[in-house]
């Protein structure tokens, strides 16, 4: 008889409790993507007003869960970049990642991402819009979905009373839709070695959850390592996984410097990189689910030694 078995139930549960009361939850959800993609954020389009206001709103969450800066001012990584407008010629715009890191003392790393920009007032090229310019591109799907996952997850791992073997790099990437700028410039001036990451979590739309498709799970080719960690495994929405990693956000570009990926994405829906991308349109409880699932895949790598990157064909 093993000892769990013997502890009565209430002790089990009072135990767990602290771990359990750390997992995502449909409200903080909603909270972080109603904040972030209302309509007095202007779309957070890169060097915008609201853009800084995010990330000082995503600063404020990374302190608040007790993750330490690992930027190259603080809990920023400033950068320039190039914003290519539909009316006025092309202009250079100051730009930020947000990094937080939480230090177990491991020598390994694993990098946990999403990105916070959008396309602003439909200024800035992108939008699928006929007529976007002066319209709010709120962007609640793509990708305050995902930032707010990032919070979440930056919230379990630094509060569940557990020193994994590995840290935690959490990443806010800018100017995503600009062409991967953010992570690109992360990954050419690192703070911390890339030689020491094991491998990368992207989340990017993963708030229209459309149970008929499930949530979609890219990357799973990029280590022999996934199918031992997928193996078993189950959740409270439907997923299935695709090999390829090298395409659909920030996972690319730690693809292609041979770092093994999986990409978080519920699908394509009428309202991409359209004005009517609102909060009222996600599904607060299935992307809760669709975190603890990616908690679920982190923690079964955690037993794993580093994965070996392994290029799609």
């Amino acid at each position: 008889m093993t000892f769990l078995k013997k502890i009565p139930l209430f002790a089990f549960l009072f135990l767990a409790a602290p771990l359990f009361g750390q997992l995502p939850t449909a409200d903080r959800v909603a909270r972080h993507i109603r904040y972030l993609a209302s309509d007095r954020m202007q779309g957070r389009g890169t060097g915008s007003r609201e853009n800084a206001r995010a990330a000082a709103y995503i600063v404020r969450q990374f302190r608040k869960a007790g993750l330490t800066p690992r930027g190259t001012d603080g809990f920023y990584q400033p950068f320039t970049a190039r914003v290519r407008r539909v009316v006025v010629a092309d202009s250079l715009r100051p730009a930020s990642n947000v990094v937080g890191f939480l230090d177990n003392g491991a020598a390994g790393t694993i990098v946990i991402g999403a990105h916070y920009d959008h396309l602003g007032l439909g200024r800035q090229g992108s939008s699928l819009d006929p007529k976007p310019e002066g319209q709010i591109h709120n962007g609640a799907d793509d990708n305050a979905s995902g930032v707010a996952g990032l919070i979440e997850l930056a919230r379990y791992y630094a509060r569940n009373d557990r020193k994994e073997p590995y840290n935690f790099l959490f990443i806010a990437f800018g100017a995503e839709e600009l062409g991967l700028l953010g992570s690109r410039h992360f990954l050419n001036h690192p703070t911390v070695p890339t030689a020491s990451l094991n491998f990368m979590v992207c989340m990017d739309m993963i708030g229209r959850y459309n149970p008929e498709r499930g949530v979609g799970i890219g990357g799973y080719g990029t280590s022999d390592a996934w199918p031992e960690v997928f193996k078993g495994v189950t959740a409270g929405v439907k997923f299935f996984t695709d090999r390829a990693g090298n395409g659909g956000s920030d996972n690319a570009a730690f693809y292609a410097k041979g770092i093994p990926v999986l990409f978080f994405h519920t699908g394509g829906h009428p309202d991409y990189h359209k004005p009517g991308d609102d909060p009222d349109k996600i599904d607060a409880r299935a992307e809760a689910e669709i975190l603890r699932l990616e908690i679920r895949l982190v923690d079964r790598a955690l037993d794993l030694p580093k994965m070996t990157f392994t290029p799609v064909r």
